[in-house]
């Protein structure tokens, strides 16, 4: 029992206790708390954590974000959540993407002329490349 330890005051000194629902219970010698091992999830790579954040921050929604990054949406708003990551509210001005290979960037930046009066920021997604950039609406 190396790596099992108890849930509430995180001991180590435990004993099995008995089965529940087919599961092995334990009992914690310290605190006589009983508990279950629960299984362990999926465990997502933290540079999509990190992009997806990035991604939010940048105003992308959570679903385009679930599209670029094959992430789930839930999963994205989950982390939001637990990281407290406050999306910048700037009504004058609307991300667009581009998801791009190497050859494709290099075109794109030689177009200067697409980037006038426009905030670009270039984020790697494995081997392409997303270009966002950033619009103002225009006034009716």
């Amino acid at each position: 029992m190396k790596d099992i330890y108890c849930p509430k005051c995180k001991s180590h000194d435990i004993v099995k206790s008995g089965m529940a629902k087919g599961k092995q219970r334990y009992k914690c010698r310290s605190c006589n708390y009983n508990f279950t091992v629960m299984k362990q999830g999926k465990s997502i790579d933290p540079y999509y954590v990190i992009k997806a954040l990035q991604l939010y921050i940048e105003g992308v929604t959570l679903r385009e974000i679930e599209r670029i990054l094959g992430v789930s949406h839930v999963s994205v708003m989950n982390w939001v959540k637990r990281y407290n990551v406050k999306a910048p509210e700037n009504l004058d001005y609307h991300p667009t993407y581009k998801v791009l290979t190497h050859e494709e960037l290099i075109e794109f930046f030689g177009d200067k002329t697409d980037l006038k009066h426009s905030g670009v920021l270039v984020t790697e997604l494995g081997d392409k490349f997303m270009v966002i950039k950033w619009e103002r609406f225009k006034r009716v």
